[in-house]
This record gives C-alpha cells, sequence and structure tokens, in this order.
C-alpha cells in the first residue's frame, strides 16, 4: 500500500463519518481515528523489513508511525515441554472474573477439568465463557486481567499431568 492510498483512505473515512478504522492487510496494520474531519490521526504498524516512504500527510492531519518487530517463535524449556497452552479462541477483552465483585474463576494451582470455565472474553458486548479442553493443574495466568486479546493468543499455561 502506498502513501497515495493511505491518504485517499483517510479522505474516504473522514467524509464517511466514521470514528475509527483498523485496516490488516498481510504485515501491514493501519488504524485511523478521526476526532473531526479537522483532526484525524493516523497509526501505521509495519514490520522492520517493509519500511515505507511517507511524504507529508494532508493539512489537519497527523501521521504517527510504529515500527514493529517480527514476532518472535516461543522457545520451550525442556521442564516447561509437558505443559499445554490454552490460547484464545477469539479476539476480545480478558477477564478473569464473572463480575467485579465476584471471585476469579481459576488461580495458579487450582485443579482444573474439562469443560471449567477459566476465564470470560467480551466481545462485542457478548461476554463469552472459555472452557478447558483439557484437564490438569493451572501453572500460569499469561496475561493481565482486563487486558485485550488476539485470537490464538496464549491465556493459561497447565501442567496435565
Amino acid at each position: 500500500m502506498d502513501i497515495k492510498e493511505i491518504q485517499n483512505l483517510i479522505k474516504f473515512v473522514a467524509k464517511s463519518g466514521a470514528s475509527e478504522v483498523k485496516l490488516e492487510m498481510g504485515d501491514i496494520k493501519i488504524t485511523i481515528k478521526t476526532g473531526s474531519e479537522s483532526d484525524t490521526t493516523i497509526v501505521h504498524h509495519a514490520p522492520v523489513a517493509a519500511q515505507i516512504a511517507q511524504t507529508a500527510p494532508p493539512a489537519g492531519q497527523q501521521v504517527v508511525q510504529d515500527t514493529i518487530a517480527p514476532a518472535a517463535t516461543p522457545v520451550v524449556a525442556e521442564e516447561d515441554s509437558k505443559h499445554i497452552t490454552i490460547k484464545s479462541p477469539i479476539i476480545g477483552t480478558f477477564y478473569r472474573k464473572p463480575s467485579p465483585d465476584k471471585p476469579v474463576f481459576v488461580e495458579v494451582g487450582d485443579m482444573i477439568g474439562e469443560g471449567d470455565v477459566l476465564c470470560v472474553i467480551e466481545a462485542m458486548k457478548l461476554f463469552n465463557e472459555i472452557e478447558s479442553e483439557i484437564s490438569g493443574k493451572i501453572i500460569k495466568v499469561l496475561i493481565d486481567d482486563s487486558s485485550p486479546v488476539e485470537f490464538d493468543q496464549p491465556l493459561f499455561l497447565v501442567d496435565p499431568s
């Protein structure tokens, strides 16, 4: 995607009245946030290998570029090789509790069984209970409460033995 296409996208979003648009194409991620027609912010994420030349943005618009290193492949130590990672099945916000005044679903050291609720992930105002597909002991909670999660992001480390 060249700078001309990005500028056309900015103009289209500004005219549409949308407050935020996110676009992912391969390894390029673009987020366009608008407060008003005269105040548009673009956040552009590209991997280190794909540097894009930039020209001056249109008047009244601000461009912010972040360069993100490619994701590292997880290295599993020999003692951790027996552990299973439970990953997020959806994109949303991760919650360890069913509501703020209730206790957490699982703690480190808890034994879990198949079908036990481990957490809740909110997606589009729907709270989805995430159930365990394995039995074992919770070794580690890999994400903080009320944090955004991506599809297939590791949530829990479980020892199945």
